[in-house]
C-alpha cells in the first residue's frame, strides 16, 4: 500500500535472502505486518516474534491509526484475532478518552471474541490461574461491558465453551449493563448456566454420531437423512456448508438438496455476507475435486462462481490497459498460512492473482522462481487455474527471482502499463549481477508510464523496492478487499484514506 503521508527517503537494508531492500515506515509496517497476520508460524518468523513486531510497531505509531488500522483489519480484511491484539496492546499504551473502548465494542462481531480478546489479555500479561484477569484495563471492561449486548441467546449459546476463560467468567469480570430487562434475563442465563442448547449442525451431528446402529446401512442413512434435514432448514451457516461440501456428497444427500446447497453456495449475497477469504474457496475445492462420487461437477462449478463474486467489485482493466501478473512459487513461500490450514502462502497469492486476472481483458500470466515462465489461462475459472498452477511447484525452481519479470519485458522491449508481483518480499537475484530496483529504473525508460504494483503476502517490513518513486506501490494482505486499494490508487487517491476515512 502507498501511503502519502511517508516522508523522506526509505532507508536501505538487506533482506532475508541477504539482497538490498528498503525499510518502511511504522505505519506501513505495522499496515503490512497486520494485513497478513494469521498469528502462527511462517517461514521466517514465529509467531512470537510476529506478536513482538507488532507490539513495538504499535508503540511507534499514533493511536487513532492504529485503532483504525485494527477495524479496517476486521471489517474489512475480515480478520478475527490481530484486531483483539491490536485493542488489547493499545489498551496497554493509550487510556483515558475512550478510544479503546470504542474499538474494543467494534471490532467484537461474534459472541465468543470477548472470551477471546481476555484469553490474550492474560497471556500477554503473562497471567494464569485465579490471578489470570486481575486489573484489566478500564477501557477493555467498558468495551467488553458493550460488546456484551450485541448478541442474543443463540449467538451466546454457540459459543458457550469449556474454556480457558468462560463467557460466565467474562460477564462476572465485566459486569455489562443490561440494554432492556429480557437482556438481563438473558445474562442471568450465562450465570446460571442456563442457556438453551442452539440448533447447529455440530449439535445435531454429533448427537447423531452417539446412537448405535445395527449395520453400516443404517448409519449412512441416518446421516444422509440429517444433511438434507440441515440443508433444507436453511440453518447451515455458509462457513459451515463450505467446509462439510465432502461430508455431504459422501453421504449421498438427494439430487434436490444438493441443488438447494449448490445454488446457496453461489448466491452473490450470501457469498458476500460470509466473508470468506478466498483461499478458504481453494481448500473446499481440493477436498470436492478429490472425491469419487459422481456428482462433484455441479459443487465445483457452484464454487467456480462463489469465488468469482469476490471479483465483481475488482475495477479490471480494458483492451487498452495491458497488465503482467506474476506469482511467487519461491520455496520460502512454501509455508501454510496457518497452523491447521493446508493452503500455502504461494497459494494465496496464486488465487489473488487469478481473481485479478479474471477482470483483466489484456493479461499476462506468469509464475517466477529460479526462472520465470508464462501461462495461458482462461478467465472464468479462478479456482482451477489456481490448482493448475499450484501443482506447477517446482517447475520454475525455489529462488526468489523476481526482477527476471521486468528483465523479460526489456529483453523483449515491450511496453506494459501495469505490472503486479504477488510475493513475500524477499526477492533477489541469485545471479548476482543486477537487482530488481536497477532493472526497474531502465525499464522505466522504455515504458515511462509503467506502474509496478508489488502485494505483499507476508508482512517482514521491507520492501525489495523503493515504494516512494518512479511509480512503485504497496499493497498488503489475503482479502479480497486489497482489491478496493488497488482501485483507489488508480483513481488517483491513496491507501491512507481508506483507513483514515475509518470512523471511530
Amino acid at each position: 500500500m502507498r501511503f502519502n503521508f511517508l516522508r523522506g527517503a526509505q532507508n536501505e537494508t538487506l533482506n532475508y535472502e541477504a539482497a538490498t531492500a528498503f525499510t518502511l515506515t511504522p505505519q506501513l509496517e505495522l499496515y503490512t505486518a497486520v494485513a497478513t497476520a494469521a498469528l502462527s508460524d511462517n517461514f521466517y518468523e514465529k509467531a512470537g516474534a510476529t506478536l513482538d513486531r507488532i507490539k513495538q510497531l504499535i508503540a511507534k505509531n499514533d493511536a487513532v491509526f492504529t485503532a483504525k488500522l485494527a477495524i479496517y483489519a476486521r471489517e474489512q480484511m475480515y480478520l478475527r484475532s490481530v484486531p483483539l491484539v491490536l485493542a488489547v496492546e493499545l489498551a496497554k499504551q493509550h487510556n483515558g478518552d475512550g478510544l479503546v473502548a470504542t474499538l474494543v465494542e467494534r471490532v467484537i462481531q461474534r459472541a465468543d471474541e470477548i472470551a477471546e480478546l481476555l484469553s490474550y489479555y492474560a497471556l500477554s500479561n503473562q497471567r494464569a490461574n485465579t490471578k489470570q484477569l486481575n486489573k484489566l484495563s478500564k477501557q477493555l471492561q467498558k468495551g467488553l461491558a458493550e460488546a456484551f449486548n450485541k448478541f442474543d441467546e443463540y449467538q451466546f449459546a454457540k459459543y458457550n465453551r469449556d474454556a480457558n476463560v468462560k463467557l460466565r467468567d467474562a460477564l462476572f469480570l465485566v459486569h455489562p449493563k443490561a440494554k432492556d430487562e429480557n437482556q438481563q434475563a438473558l445474562f442471568n442465563k450465562i450465570v446460571n448456566d442456563e442457556l438453551q442448547t442452539p440448533y447447529t449442525w455440530e449439535v445435531e451431528l454429533s448427537a447423531l454420531g452417539q446412537q448405535l446402529y445395527d449395520n453400516a446401512e443404517l448409519k449412512q442413512q441416518a446421516f444422509k437423512t440429517k444433511w438434507e434435514e440441515l440443508i433444507a432448514s436453511n440453518k447451515l451457516g455458509y462457513m459451515a456448508l463450505l467446509r462439510n461440501l465432502k461430508n455431504i456428497l459422501e453421504a449421498g444427500v438427494n439430487i434436490d438438496m444438493l441443488n438447494k446447497a449448490c445454488t446457496y453456495l453461489a448466491n452473490e449475497k450470501a457469498v458476500a455476507n460470509s466473508k470468506q477469504l478466498p483461499f478458504r474457496f481453494l481448500s473446499a475445492y481440493r477436498e470436492v475435486a478429490a472425491l469419487n462420487t459422481g456428482r462433484e461437477s455441479k459443487v465445483l462449478d457452484a464454487l467456480e462462481k462463489a469465488v468469482l463474486v469476490s471479483a465483481a467489485n475488482i475495477e479490471g482493466f480494458d483492451e487498452n490497459t495491458s497488465v503482467v501478473i506474476a506469482s511467487d512459487m519461491s520455496g520460502i513461500m512454501q509455508s501454510p498460512v496457518s497452523a491447521k490450514s493446508t493452503v500455502q502462502r504461494y497459494e494465496v497469492g496464486l488465487i489473488l492473482a487469478m481473481l485479478l486476472q479474471s477482470r483483466c481483458a489484456n493479461v499476462v500470466t506468469g509464475i517466477f522462481g529460479q526462472t520465470y515462465r508464462q501461462v495461458q489461462l482462461p478467465h472464468s475459472n479462478v479456482l482451477s487455474n489456481t490448482n493448475l498452477l499450484a501443482r506447477m511447484i517446482g517447475e520454475v525452481g525455489h529462488s526468489t527471482n523476481g526482477y527476471l519479470v521486468i528483465a523479460d519485458l526489456i529483453k523483449r522491449k515491450k511496453a506494459i502499463d501495469k505490472v503486479m508481483l504477488f510475493t513475500d518480499m524477499q526477492l533477489w537475484n541469485d545471479a548476482g549481477d543486477t537487482s530488481i530496483a536497477d532493472l526497474w529504473k531502465q525499464y522505466k525508460k522504455l515504458a515511462p508510464h509503467a506502474k509496478l504494483y508489488l502485494f505483499d503476502l507476508a508482512g517482514y517490513g521491507t520492501t525489495p523496492l523503493n515504494v516512494l518513486r518512479e511509480d512503485v506501490f504497496l499493497i498488503s494482505g489475503w482479502s479480497d478487499k486489497i482489491f478496493n486499494v488497488l482501485s483507489a490508487l488508480e483513481k488517483g487517491s491513496d491507501a491512507l484514506q481508506v483507513i483514515e476515512a475509518i470512523k471511530l
